[in-house]
């Protein structure tokens, strides 16, 4: 979810709970992860990924779970983002591998396992290693599996054959951090996706997965392919954080602009974005 801001760029902490009720109650979004990436939490405070995470947990109450991410290349600060999310509600963690300081994968298990242990709440681990220059390896996965509270993992890896190990020999949950690779990676066994595009098309992809469930594979297709314009918009043009912002603004919802160092979309992108969506 994006962290909404006023024009003036402090928090809105309003429109994120008005925004996070839209997305249960009209997108049909089963959980909420507050403070990743698309939420900006590199440039908010500490004290601010706190606001955020009480505020939706206290306008979605039951209806959805809230996840929130906590992930810094410090295991330290990490640990203290993750006991200040169980402090103010959050039903989860998502951890992504330390980024920047590309550390061996005894240090990347060191690091999950410290955060596991440093609250009661589940972790999803966070894959990506085209932003943080390191992946988590398989045998990794393999092993941090065994550790109760790791639970699943948002795969950006785009490895299939890798991922499916994984599925076949862990119990982990495997959610797609590619939007365009939702279904590819719900056919081999995955169980969601944590999307950027959900704010948008949320009812969209439910559907196609709803589909899939059902065994129709071509009405499942069909709607995969009629989403290819809106996963090209969002995620292929500029950041993600950028072009949902801007499609929530045009669909005149809570989201308003992004910290530096991001800017503005661009006034191409919001005529591409207008026609998809206003």
């Amino acid at each position: 979810m994006v962290t909404p801001f006023t024009p003036d760029g402090d928090l809105d902490l309003k429109g994120a709970q008005e925004l996070a009720a839209h997305l249960v109650d009209k997108q049909r979004v089963d959980g909420l992860v507050v403070n990743g990436t698309t939420g900006e939490a590199p440039t908010t405070t500490d004290a601010e990924k706190a606001q955020v995470i009480k505020a939706v947990v206290e306008a979605v109450g039951d209806k959805a779970k809230v996840l929130a991410g906590v992930g810094t290349n410090s295991t330290r600060h990490t640990i203290e983002l993750a006991r200040q999310a169980e402090e103010n509600g959050a039903h989860g963690l998502l951890v992504v591998t330390p980024y920047y300081s590309k550390p061996t994968q005894e240090g990347v298990e060191n690091h999950f396992r410290q955060v596991a242990d440093a609250s009661g709440l589940p972790a999803l681990l966070y894959d990506i290693p085209g932003r943080t220059a390191t992946a988590i390896e398989t045998e990794t996965l393999l092993r941090l599996a065994e550790h109760p509270r790791i639970v699943g993992v948002k795969d950006c890896k785009v490895d299939l054959l890798a991922t499916a190990r994984v599925i076949a020999e862990t119990g982990l949950d495997f959610y797609s951090g590619n939007d365009e690779l939702i279904l590819p990676l719900y056919s081999i066994g995955g169980v969601g996706t944590v999307s950027t595009v959900g704010h948008v098309v949320g009812n969209e992809i439910k559907a196609m997965l709803d589909a899939f469930d059902q065994g129709d594979n071509k009405e499942a297709l069909r709607r995969h392919q009629a989403m290819l314009p809106v996963f090209t918009a969002i995620m292929t043009r500029e950041p993600g954080a950028v072009a949902v912002k801007a499609a929530l603004n045009l669909l005149g919802l809570p989201a308003g602009p992004v910290r530096e160092p991001l800017t503005g979309a661009t006034p191409k992108l919001i005529n591409e974005l207008k026609a998809l969506f206003a």
